[in-house]
């Protein structure tokens, strides 16, 4: 993972949080903006996302070309929820990897799942999104939304070089938007981005992340 930072890296850990107290917000109903349900769970949490991201992430959809459109597949993610994939994930790592200790499988897992401590997905800022038509058809880039690196053969890299010219494209259409909009991307996930987490700190310059782990009790009714 050469100079790719990933959210095991002690860096991201030692961001300080100033939680601004943004609400977390139902996506679903925004005019123009499509939901996905593949990662739909009993209370919504899915479909969630902070004020202030949801803002920018509209300003960047505003930037796309005529009738292209995010497809959003999963905002807020709850702690528990996150503890158990990044639980799993690890687990099926330390069965390929019997050998590889402890902080090398933590790393190794955080390519695709991140630490449940400075998860961006549980402090509501952080979507996972796509492109798709007016109608949601999904345009090609490269991967499904949440292809594992085994299974892709690391073509979940936003800059993996073995992709297809149109999926290339794509990628960077998302790219020129959403950074534009404010996001920061996460480089071993093309459809990962996130505004006001730790992560977003750390690679933008800001002196602290701006949303700490949400919970229900700031979810705008």
């Amino acid at each position: 993972m050469t100079d790719i930072i990933t959210l095991s890296d002690s860096r991201v850990a030692a961001v300080t949080e100033q939680e601004c107290g943004e609400p977390l917000v139902d996506l679903r109903g925004t005019p123009g903006l499509l939901i996905d349900p593949r990662q739909a769970d009993t209370d919504g949490s899915y479909a969630h996302l902070r004020s202030g991201a949801l803002s920018r992430l509209l300003d960047a959809q505003s930037l796309l070309p005529a009738g292209i459109r995010f497809l959003v597949v999963e905002g807020y993610r709850p702690p528990d929820l996150q503890r158990r994939y990044f639980e799993q994930y690890a687990a099926t790592l330390r069965a390929a990897h019997p050998d590889a200790p402890p902080d090398r499988i933590r790393e190794l897992a955080s390519a695709y799942i991140s630490p449940p401590e400075v998860a961006p997905h549980v402090s509501g800022g952080a979507v996972d999104l796509t492109l798709c038509t007016a109608d949601g058809t999904e345009l090609p880039l490269g991967t499904k939304v949440n292809a594992t690196p085994e299974e892709s053969a690391g073509a979940c890299r936003t800059e993996a070089p073995d992709i297809g010219a149109e999926a290339r494209a794509n990628r960077a259409l998302m790219a020129q938007a959403l950074s534009t909009a404010g996001f920061v991307n996460y480089p071993t996930e093309w459809w990962h981005w996130s505004y006001g987490d730790r992560y977003w700190a750390l690679l933008s310059g800001a002196p602290a992340a701006r949303y700490g782990p949400a919970a229900a009790s700031v979810r705008a009714v």
